[in-house]
């Protein structure tokens, strides 16, 4: 085992080919300091990696100062100071720029404050809470942070960091930075993938576009208005060159890469329900029993005008098909019998890639047929409840074959859920004679 956890270490350490191990010029006085990970297979244990990722930061020079925007994962910090090093002294050293705290990019910074004790730290006002999480009390002085928002900016004599505030892409705190007179974005995660290539470079780099996609649909997607509201922010400025936090830098056609990610944000399909509210059901059924539930709820719900129904057996598809479905839909509603007192596996799979798209506030059901006890219901709306779905109405469960008024119910649960997704909710008359 000892022979096996030094060849892994050998392997991590070893060089990367065609890298040298100082900095890389972007533009005059602009370099790439980061680090490179070529043998990473997966990242925040949600996304696969097949070649790896990098971890970009870099450095800015002006006529009084030098910034650092972003570092590494700290596994990584000695790699990265030796980068630095190459293209700036510490005591040069007057601003550190943090566009996103999570670790793969902060994980340098209380060994870079250390070195650069003089440095002001810029960053988000989001972010003020996780950075002093992030450096916790050591008994050392903190660090001037100052935070800023859209249109702020930082003189470094003749070069000037503007600040964008693009909060939600992926964490509430991120933020990108513009150096004006080079029209160069220093963009945090947005515009980024997990793809490790020694060019560097997009026009030189191996072909990343399926990493570019991937990244978009498992880190930005949930966020898509935000992604929406950064583009916005951003087409009206003048870009050589798009800088991400991982991936390739972006230096030719970077606009190709802005209208990429407005399409990928925008939903590819015109939708047919105008105006309609709509509401897709979700079912896979055994013995049919759930399926005749299904079909009784949605033919409940189509007694409400105003509203378009949706009906999908889950046998007969992929979870991965149904995400522009769900993104785009008002209500959602799932159907599933008890197994082994839980609900089954594909509805499961469903309401696993419901963390991939936006789903909160949406209006949510449970329903299903069982044979002994029943819990799949109970477990879906719980599951629905912890995405921040809405669910007004409680789920039907039915043992085994459902009579006709059973299916009645089913009926009145699919009206139920058309008039809370229009909201023409029946008002409720009490009759205080009878509570009497």
């Amino acid at each position: 085992m000892a022979v096996v956890a030094a060849m892994r270490t050998t392997r991590k350490n070893m060089p990367v080919a065609g890298l040298t191990d100082g900095a890389v010029e972007i533009a005059p006085g602009v370099h790439w300091v980061g680090a490179l990970d070529p043998h990473l297979r997966s990242f925040d244990i949600i996304l696969k990696t097949a070649n790896g990722t990098s971890y970009n930061s870099y450095v800015v020079r002006g006529e009084t100062g030098v910034a650092v925007i972003d570092t590494v994962k700290e596994s990584f910090a000695d790699t990265f100071f030796t980068r630095l090093e190459s293209v700036a002294r510490y005591d040069e050293i007057t601003t550190i720029v943090l566009n996103h705290l999570e670790p793969d990019h902060s994980g340098a910074l209380p060994e870079l404050l250390k070195r650069a004790p003089q440095a002001k730290v810029y960053l988000s006002s989001r972010a003020q809470m996780m950075l002093k999480a992030l450096l916790k009390p050591t008994g050392e002085k903190p660090p001037e942070y100052i935070p800023v928002t859209t249109d702020d900016q930082v003189d470094l004599g003749g070069r000037t960091l503007r600040f964008l505030h693009t909060p939600y892409l992926h964490w509430p705190d991120t933020q990108c930075t513009y150096l004006v007179e080079d029209g160069i974005l220093f963009s945090g995660d947005i515009f980024g993938c997990h793809f490790c290539d020694a060019r560097l470079f997009n026009d030189r780099v191996g072909d990343f576009r399926f990493s570019f996609e991937y990244y978009y649909a498992h880190i930005m997607r949930p966020f898509r208005e935000h992604v929406l509201d950064a583009v916005a922010l951003i087409e009206p400025l003048e870009l050589s060159t798009l800088c991400p936090a991982h991936g390739p830098i972006l230096r030719k056609q970077p606009r190709d890469y802005l209208h990429r990610y407005r399409e990928l944000a925008t939903p590819r399909l015109f939708n047919e329900a105008h105006s309609e509210k709509t509401l897709v059901v979700f079912y896979i059924s055994a013995y049919g029993n759930t399926r005749r539930m299904a079909e009784a709820l949605a033919a409940g719900a189509e007694r409400i005008d105003g509203v378009r129904v949706s009906l999908y057996d889950l046998e007969g598809g992929e979870d991965g098909i149904f995400t522009d479905l769900i993104e785009e839909a008002d209500g959602l509603a799932f159907g599933s019998p008890t197994i082994n007192a839980d609900a089954v596996k594909p509805v499961w799979d469903v309401l696993s890639s419901l963390t991939t798209v936006n789903v909160k506030g949406k209006l949510g059901a449970a329903f299903g047929s069982y044979g002994w006890s029943g819990e799949a219901v109970r477990l879906i709306e719980d599951r629905l409840r912890g995405l921040k779905l809405r669910v007004p109405v409680e789920g039907l469960r039915i043992k085994l074959v459902p009579d006709a008024g059973e299916l009645d119910a089913c009926r009145d649960l699919g009206e139920q859920l058309a008039r809370h997704l229009t909201g023409r909710l029946e008002t409720r008359v009490i009759d205080m004679a009878e509570l009497a």
